[in-house]
C-alpha cells in the first residue's frame, strides 16, 4: 500500500428538500454570487426558482451564466472568468450534472488567474487557487460535486482535457435523490457507466496489499450494479434513486483511491472519442473500457479473475484463470448493453477515419496509464478492438 493523505473538505447535505438551504450554505463565502446552470430544465422543473428564492432571501447578489452544454466548452469557461472578475464575485454556485459543475471549477480557477483559463489545461500553468464553488446536484454520475478535477473540451483542435487542485473540491455539495427522478433513461445509464468507470479506473492497480480499498471498489460497484435495472425501470424510487447517488459521489471523492495508484488510460482514450464526436462521456467509456480490458489483461490475469469473481459471481476456474477473466468482461459488456449503453464505436455511427488523430493526440503529452503504459500505437489498437 502507497503513503497517502486523504483530504476531502466537501460538505456533503443529503437528502429530500435539502435544495432550500442553498442560501444559508452560500451566504457563508460572500454576498455576490455567479449561478451556473445548463439549459431549461432547472427551470421547468423548479428546481431554479427554489434556488434563486432561497439565495434571495439570504441577501445574495445573484449574477447568472446558462448554457453549459454535455462535453463542457471553454468559450462558456471564459465568459464566466470575465463575469467573475468583472463583478468581482465572491462565490459560485453550480445546479446541474457534472458537466456544469467542471465548467464551473474552471471558471473559479480562471477567475484568480491573469493568464488563459485554458493554460491550466495544457501544462502551461498550475492551479493553484481558486473561488470557492458549492452545487445542487441534478445528474449522478461524473462525482464533481466531490472531486478535486474538472474537464473541458476546446473547440479550437477539439481537445478534451483535465486539470485539477483541491481548490477546487467544492465546498459544499446538496444530493436530493428527487431531483434525479425526471432523468431520462439514457442519461441515467451514462451517468452509471460514468460512475462504475471511475471505480475501474481505481481498482485496475499494479499496487498490492490494497485489500479493503478492493473490497470497498467491489460494494460499490456491485451497489450500483444492482440498483440500476430498477432506477431505469421505477425512475422515482427513491431509495434506488439515493443508492446509485451516492454511490457516484464515493465513486470519484478520492477514498476509493487511498493507499493505490490508478490507471485512467480508459478516459485519456474516451476523451478524444467525446473531444471530436460530442458523445456522451458514459457512452464512450462503455465502449472503450472493455476494449482496454481485452487489451490489457492479460498483465494481471488474476486481478482481472478477481474482478470477475467478486463483482459478476464468475465462478474462479484455478485451470483457466484466462477463462475466468474474460467471462467478467463479458459480463460487463452483457451488463452495459442491458442498460441500453453501446458497447461498440460501430453502434453509435463512428468509423476508423479518426483512429491515426485520436492516438496521436492520447498521447501527445506522454504515455497513457499507470496499469500498462500505452503508447500511441497501443491506443490505435484499442480503437480498433473497439469497433
Amino acid at each position: 500500500m502507497q503513503n497517502f493523505i486523504f483530504d476531502n473538505k466537501t460538505r456533503i447535505i443529503f437528502g429530500k428538500d435539502y435544495e432550500q438551504v442553498v442560501g444559508q450554505e452560500s451566504v457563508v463565502f460572500g454576498k455576490k454570487l455567479l449561478l451556473h446552470y445548463g439549459g431549461g430544465s432547472i427551470k421547468n422543473s423548479g428546481l431554479y426558482d427554489t434556488v434563486v428564492n432561497s439565495l434571495q432571501e439570504h441577501g445574495i447578489e445573484i449574477y447568472e451564466l446558462g448554457g453549459v452544454k454535455p462535453n463542457p466548452r471553454v468559450s462558456l469557461v471564459r465568459e464566466g472568468v470575465s463575469l467573475c472578475k468583472e463583478h468581482n464575485i465572491d462565490f459560485i454556485l453550480a445546479v446541474g450534472g457534472g458537466s456544469v459543475i467542471d465548467s464551473a471549477k474552471a471558471i473559479a480557477a480562471g477567475a484568480t488567474y491573469d493568464g488563459d483559463v485554458w493554460d491550466f489545461f495544457t501544462g502551461k500553468s498550475e492551479v493553484s487557487t481558486s473561488l470557492p464553488i458549492g452545487v445542487v446536484l441534478t445528474i449522478p454520475a461524473a462525482g464533481s460535486e466531490s472531486s478535486a478535477g474538472t474537464v473541458i473540451t476546446n473547440e479550437d483542435g477539439l481537445y478534451k482535457r483535465a486539470t485539477g487542485h483541491l481548490s477546487l473540491r467544492p465546498q459544499f455539495a446538496i444530493l436530493n435523490p428527487v431531483l434525479s427522478y425526471t432523468l431520462p433513461a439514457y442519461q441515467t445509464a451514462c451517468g452509471i457507466t460514468d460512475m462504475m468507470a471511475h471505480i475501474l479506473e481505481r481498482y485496475f492497480t499494479t499496487e498490492k496489499n490494497v485489500e479493503l480499498t478492493d473490497r470497498l471498489c467491489e460494494a460499490t460497484l456491485r451497489t450500483i450494479i444492482s440498483n440500476a435495472h430498477t432506477v431505469l425501470n421505477e425512475p422515482t424510487n427513491y431509495n434506488a434513486r439515493a443508492e446509485i447517488m451516492w454511490s457516484g459521489t464515493i465513486a470519484h471523492n478520492d477514498l476509493l483511491n487511498t493507499g493505490r495508484i490508478g490507471d485512467w488510460a480508459s478516459h485519456d482514450i474516451e476523451h478524444e472519442i467525446s473531444g471530436i464526436y460530442d458523445i456522451a462521456h458514459g457512452a464512450g467509456l462503455a465502449i472503450i473500457f472493455p476494449a482496454w480490458m481485452k487489451y490489457v489483461y492479460k498483465h494481471d490475469i488474476n486481478r482481472f479473475a478477481q474482478f470477475a469473481n467478486r463483482v459478476w459471481d464468475v465462478e474462479i476456474d484455478l485451470n483457466d484463470l484466462e477463462k475466468t477473466a474474460l467471462a467478467g468482461i463479458k459480463k460487463m459488456e452483457q451488463f452495459f448493453s442491458s442498460i441500453g449503453m453501446p458497447i461498440t464505436l460501430t453502434e453509435v455511427e463512428i468509423g476508423d477515419e479518426h483512429f491515426a488523430e485520436m492516438a496521436k493526440k492520447a498521447t501527445e503529452r506522454g504515455t497513457l496509464g499507470n496499469f500498462i503504459k500505452l503508447q500511441e500505437s497501443d491506443v490505435y489498437q484499442i480503437y480498433q478492438l473497439a469497433r
